[in-house]
């Protein structure tokens, strides 16, 4: 097959490419949180306790996400360098070594929790409802591989520009789990194992999906025929460059939330973390569209890093945060003006009435971390796409451990502002480290720029 249009897409017009693959990827993300908050809806009519060992599941399953996001950041940004190579064969090699290394990853994730989820289980603490974790738990990771590789095949099909191919799968992953939820847990009376098998079956389904366009209806643009492949560890060792640190990066998220929960519950006791608990997940919401625009960013970044148009890549970080930072302003200011509304979601009984207005003015001061996403995200997503993913996670855990952490603990605890203190600390090292990490990208790419000048008036 020549180019077809997709490859025409990606490699043409940068800002036309990030509005084509930005909006399929909000809207699939989208899914996935809604899909998480009807799958604990769902479990709670169970009661306190298989919902209790679902959220202490959770942590472990994130970790499982943040993998297969991370590793398919990594085959997305090393397949996308050699399409703007116009290199074809390493495309298709590259896309070999993505699928290949995604099924070993799931098997050695796989082997690990399972041999390992009890002890981590009593050590996090959910000896009291250990047997309903373990039931979750022990499908759930005996099906890693139906979890993990779909975000990893997608990454190669957002190399090659079809977005399509690239998120129907995850939604609809999504909408078969909603589907299957009360069906397993309640209509064949299977409890927490049903919605484990619901959390299995959606991506497995969706794995079933990119292997029949991959090997049936071999119409995608990237060939996964043997007769391409020319095993090439540098290849993994590529992919991974990039696919760890990427992975990394939700644990570091997963690790500063639970010290913000550890300051809140000095300063204000265990309210506050459940204010933070569910204002923060309406944020996570908010934060989709830029994190949505800055993952389209590492494809159409890749290409023109791998064409050496280095303009091109200046367009796509200058451009991701533009309409990632329009997107957001909309959000925040919804967020602002319907916070009360919104926090009844979260306090409509009346053991949790209290948690309105307090889950209210969380909400609007917090909806101004929106405002920083952008900067941060196009600026890590850009250096993930050229290969740089050390120098993403890098940044991110300056911003996120140190920036944030040292100006919440100040200003909750030295200046004695309490609550409000932490979450101003929180604004101000979240906005100070996003333009940091937006300013080394611009440095990053001025660099280039200026070494290609150079060598042209060589």
């Amino acid at each position: 097959m020549e180019k077809n249009s997709n490859i025409e897409m990606i490699t043409g017009d940068p800002k036309k490419a990030i509005n084509k693959l930005s909006l399929p990827i909000i809207a699939s993300m989208f899914l996935i949180f809604a899909n998480n908050i009807i799958d604990s809806i769902w479990v709670a009519g169970l009661g306190a306790e298989p919902l209790a060992a679902l959220g202490y599941i959770t942590p472990l399953f994130m970790i499982i996400v943040g993998f297969g996001n991370g590793i398919g950041a990594g085959g997305n940004s090393l397949i996308s360098r050699f399409i703007g190579a116009e290199n074809r064969a390493s495309a298709n090699n590259a896309a070999i070594h993505n699928l290949i290394l995604s099924v070993i990853v799931s098997i050695v994730i796989s082997v690990i929790f399972l041999v390992f989820m009890e002890p981590l289980l009593v050590m996090m603490g959910a000896s009291s409802v250990l047997s309903y974790a373990m039931d979750y738990g022990f499908i759930v990771f005996a099906w890693t591989f139906a979890l993990l590789m779909p975000p990893i095949v997608g990454g190669a099909f957002r190399a090659e520009g079809d977005i399509k191919r690239a998120t129907l799968p995850i939604a609809l992953a999504a909408i078969i789990n909603m589907i299957l939820d009360p069906i397993f847990i309640y209509t064949l009376n299977m409890g927490i194992a049903g919605a484990a098998w619901a959390t299995a079956m959606g991506p497995f389904i969706s794995l079933l999906l990119m292997f029949y366009w991959i090997y049936v209806k071999k119409d995608t643009y990237l060939s996964y025929s043997l007769e391409d492949f020319t095993n090439d560890f540098g290849m993994y060792k590529d992919i991974l460059v990039v696919g760890i640190p990427a992975s990394l990066e939700q644990l570091v998220l997963s690790v500063l939330t639970i010290f913000v929960n550890f300051m809140l519950t000095i300063v204000s006791g265990p309210v506050a973390v459940a204010v933070y608990t569910a204002g923060w997940r309406i944020i996570n919401i908010g934060m989709l569209p830029a994190i949505g625009v800055g993952t389209a960013a590492i494809s159409v970044a890749g290409v023109a890093f791998g064409a050496k148009k280095y303009g091109n890549l200046r367009v796509t970080a200058r451009y991701a945060v533009k309409v990632a930072l329009i997107a957001s302003i909309i959000v925040c200011i919804i967020l602002n003006v319907f916070a009360n509304q919104i926090a009844f979601i979260f306090s409509y009984s009346e053991n949790s009435a209290q948690l309105e207005p307090l889950i209210g003015s969380f909400l609007q001061i917090m909806c101004l971390f929106i405002l920083y996403v952008p900067f941060g995200a196009s600026a890590g997503n850009v250096f993930q796409g050229v290969g740089k993913g050390t120098i993403s996670f890098v940044l991110t855990t300056f911003r996120e451990f140190i920036l944030v952490l040292i100006f919440a603990y100040l200003l909750g605890f030295v200046f004695n502002m309490g609550e409000f203190g932490i979450y101003c600390g929180m604004l101000l090292g979240g906005g100070i480290g996003s333009l940091i990490c937006y300013a080394c990208i611009e440095l990053y790419i001025n660099r280039l720029i200026g070494s290609n000048e150079n060598e042209s008036a060589a």
